[in-house]
């Protein structure tokens, strides 16, 4: 990974702070009742943003909830360097991407929640790979993470299942 790779990392990290998009700022605006509308922000603003993922969402109804203190075994990355994952990235820049976020996380509440999708008991990371890659790094072992559900169903079940 290059410098130009580095820097990008560090200044997005820079800009999270700098916009309040932390945990801090999901939590508030879960007790508000717009948490929703918290991740459709987030995914629209800073350099992180990928308005194609916020629009998909809002293609259909969907059910949230979080953010949640989650084990961080408990989540699936889509993004790595593993045989199978959905989107695959070299050792090379995923060892440094993960290790430049990795320096710069100190506190879970003082980063963004990982955005996550409830699939048939499994809990995929669909935003916040490289997060989840660097918190694996330093050994943490829970995190923070809003989560979606595609059913009401699904929302129930697992909804009673983490109480």
């Amino acid at each position: 990974m290059g410098l130009a790779a580095l820097n990008h990392v560090e200044s997005i990290v820079q800009e999270i702070r700098r916009l309040g998009f932390d945990t801090r700022s999901a939590q508030k605006a879960a007790s508000e009742g717009e948490i929703e509308a918290w991740v459709h922000r987030y995914l629209t603003a800073g350099k992180w943003a990928n308005p194609a993922f916020s629009q998909g969402l809002k293609r259909e109804q969907r059910w949230w909830n979080g953010p949640l203190e989650v084990g961080v075994a408990a989540l699936t990355r889509c993004v790595g360097t593993e045989p199978g994952m959905e989107y695959r990235v070299s050792q090379e820049y995923w060892s440094e991407r993960t290790r430049k976020m990795a320096e710069s996380m100190t506190e879970a509440l003082s980063i963004p929640p990982l955005i996550v999708e409830y699939r048939g008991g499994e809990l995929s990371v669909r935003d916040g790979n490289t997060r989840l890659g660097a918190m694996e790094r330093l050994g943490w072992q829970k995190c923070w993470a809003i989560i979606w559900y595609s059913s009401a169903e699904d929302y129930r079940q697992h909804s009673s299942a983490l109480r």
